[in-house]
């Protein structure tokens, strides 16, 4: 790989740094680069410093360093900036987590059992329904359990 002359990676959703190792592509004359998610400093050894046209490295917004006017101690403040602010969108998020937990567990809690606390014909129904459920499990466990019974008992005879 130390004889490519050419190089276009662009548009391919690449994220974080170019690496280091580009660098030692001597004979590398056209690199391309652009519309990418790379991020950090461009590289400034060997053949990068030959590549001094900025469309190269178009929208990679975190991007810094010659040749772009990004300064990359610009772009690291910005970058803890921005982390510090996540920080405090998480804890934010968390709150609100937390908050609506303590709020939904009791309004749904009473939805349920306050209407079936004031609405007769709905709580008559609600235990129809869980003994007439009851009764189906029961049934279907008795049949199922007298079906291996006899099973049981006709493999014992003839194994």
């Amino acid at each position: 790989m130390q004889g490519l002359e050419t190089l276009d990676l662009s548009c391919n959703r690449l994220s974080g740094s170019i690496p280091p190792s580009m660098s030692s592509l001597t004979l590398l004359n056209h690199l391309n680069l652009s519309h990418n998610l790379l991020s950090g400093p461009i590289p400034t050894t060997n053949q990068f410093w030959t590549f001094n046209d900025p469309s190269i490295y178009e929208a990679n917004l975190g991007l810094c360093g010659p040749p772009l006017s990004t300064n990359c101690s610009t772009l690291n403040d910005q970058d803890h900036k921005d982390e510090e602010k996540d920080e405090d969108e998480d804890e934010w998020d968390l709150s609100w987590f937390f908050i609506s937990m303590g709020l939904g567990f009791p309004v749904g809690f009473w939805v349920v059992c306050g209407s079936l606390a004031l609405k007769q014909s709905w709580r008559q129904a609600y235990f129809r329904f869980i003994d007439e459920t009851r009764d189906r499990l029961y049934v279907f466990t008795a049949v199922n359990v007298a079906r291996l019974k006899r099973k049981m008992e006709t493999d014992g005879v003839h194994g």
